[in-house]
C-alpha cells in the first residue's frame, strides 16, 4: 500500500463515499413515501426496479464516454445529473414522472460505480488489494448507512425532502475537482468486449447480483417488511442502517482474511454463512436483540460477497479488460437490482412478506454453486 497515490486514492474514496450518503438517503425516503401514499409493494417494487434499469442501461456506454471526456468529467456529469434528477421528484407526485427520474438517477449510479471500481482495483497492490478495496466499499457503505437514519431523524422536518437529497451528491464535487484524470497505463488500448470476458467471470457476476438485490431490497422493501411483522416505523426504517452497519464494521476484516488466507475460501464461506442466517428472520422479528444481531450478521457477510468480487475482478483482468469486467458487474447489478424487488414486491403482495427472505436465500444458493463451480 506504501506505493498507491493516496492523494487520488483519498479523493475517490471521499467522493464515492458521498455518492453512498445520497443514494442511502434517496431509495427509502421513495419507498416511504409512496408507502405513506397507499402504493402497494408491488408498485414500490417497480419503481425501485425502473432506477437499476436505468444503471443496466449505462453500462454498455460507460468505456465510450470515459474514453471521450475522461473518468473525472465523466463522474462529475453523472454527480450533477443525478442531484438534479433527485430535487425534481420534489415537483410532481405522477409516477410515470418518477419513473423517468428514477431511470436517469439509475444510469448516473451505473457510471460512477463501473469507474469507480475500476479505478480502485488499478490502484491496489495486488498483495493488499483485499484491503484497498475493501476501504473504498466501507467508505461508501459508511456513508450510505447515514442515509436510512437521515430519514428517519428529519422526517416531516424538511419541507423539501427530495431537493435535500439531490442536494447531498453535489457534495461529492470537490473530492472530484482533487482527483487526477485518470490512469493513462492503458489508455492506448483497444476496449473490450463484454462477450469476452464474461465467461471467466461467471461467479463475479452472480455475487455481484446477489449483493445488489439484497441491497436494493434492505434500503426499500426491508422497511416494509419490518412494519409488517408489527415493528414501529421508525425502527423498521433503522432496520435498513443497521444492515448497512454490519456491512460496513467487518469489510476490512474480510479483506484482510482474504489477503491472507485467499479470496475463494472466504468468498464461499460469506455465501454459507448468508443461507445459514436467512431462514431465522421471520422468527427474529419479534424478539428485539435478536432482529438487531441478525441484521447485523447478514449485512456483514452479504457485503463481504459483493466486496470480494470486486476483489476478484481486480485479481483476473487489468486494464481495458477491468473496465469491461467493471461494467459487467454493474450490468448484473442493474439486472437483479431491477428484477429482485420487482418479483419480491409481487411475491410480497400476494404470497406473503416472508418472500423477502426467501429470495434472498435463493440468490445465496445460486451465488455458492456458481463458486463451487469456478475454480480460479
Amino acid at each position: 500500500m506504501k506505493n498507491m497515490p493516496w492523494r487520488d486514492f483519498i479523493a475517490l474514496v471521499a467522493s464515492i463515499g458521498v455518492v453512498g450518503l445520497g443514494l442511502g438517503a434517496t431509495i427509502p425516503l421513495t419507498a416511504l413515501t409512496l408507502d405513506q401514499r397507499g402504493v402497494g409493494t408491488d408498485i414500490i417494487g417497480i419503481i425501485t426496479a425502473i432506477s437499476a434499469a436505468g444503471i443496466l442501461a449505462a453500462a454498455p456506454f460507460v468505456s465510450r464516454w470515459v474514453a471521450g471526456h475522461g473518468p473525472r468529467g465523466c463522474m462529475i456529469a453523472a454527480i450533477v445529473t443525478a442531484a438534479l434528477s433527485t430535487a425534481l421528484m420534489e415537483m410532481t407526485d405522477s409516477l410515470l414522472a418518477w419513473g423517468v427520474l428514477r431511470f436517469v438517477f439509475g444510469a448516473c449510479m451505473g457510471v460512477l460505480f463501473t469507474i469507480g471500481e475500476a479505478w480502485v482495483n488499478n490502484l491496489a497492490p495486488t498483495n493488499s488489494r483485499g484491503r484497498v478495496v475493501a476501504i473504498y466499499t466501507t467508505a461508501f457503505t459508511l456513508f450510505q448507512l447515514i442515509g436510512p437514519a437521515l430519514v428517519a431523524a428529519l422526517a416531516g422536518k424538511v419541507a423539501l425532502p427530495f431537493a435535500s437529497c439531490g442536494a447531498l451528491f453535489l457534495l461529492a464535487l470537490p473530492g472530484m475537482l482533487l482527483i487526477s484524470g485518470g490512469t493513462r497505463k492503458h489508455e492506448d488500448e483497444a476496449p473490450v468486449a463484454w462477450q469476452r470476458i464474461l465467461p471467466r467471470m461467471w461467479m463475479i457476476a452472480i455475487g455481484a447480483a446477489f449483493f445488489a438485490m439484497f441491497d436494493t431490497l434492505a434500503l426499500s422493501l426491508l422497511p416494509v417488511y419490518a412494519m409488517r411483522h408489527g415493528i414501529a416505523t421508525g425502527l423498521a426504517v433503522l432496520s435498513a442502517t443497521v444492515v448497512l452497519v454490519g456491512d460496513t464494521a467487518l469489510q476490512f476484516f474480510f479483506g484482510w482474511l482474504a489477503d491472507r488466507v485467499g479470496r475463494r475460501k472466504v468468498h464461499i464461506g460469506c455465501g454459507v454463512a448468508v443461507c445459514v442466517l436467512l431462514p431465522a428472520l421471520p422468527f427474529a422479528a419479534g424478539t428485539p436483540w435478536l432482529w438487531w444481531t441478525l441484521l447485523l450478521a447478514l449485512g456483514a457477510v452479504a457485503g463481504a460477497i459483493y466486496m470480494l468480487s470486486l476483489v476478484a475482478c481486480g485479481e483476473r483482468f487489468e486494464g481495458q479488460s477491468l473496465v469491461a469486467a467493471s461494467a459487467v458487474v454493474n450490468a448484473s447489478w442493474g439486472i437483479t437490482s431491477a428484477g429482485g424487488p420487482l418479483v419480491t414486491g409481487v411475491l410480497m403482495q400476494t404470497a406473503g412478506v416472508n418472500a423477502l427472505p426467501a429470495v434472498l436465500w435463493i440468490g445465496a444458493a445460486i451465488f455458492i454453486a456458481s463458486a463451487a463451480w469456478d475454480k480460479s
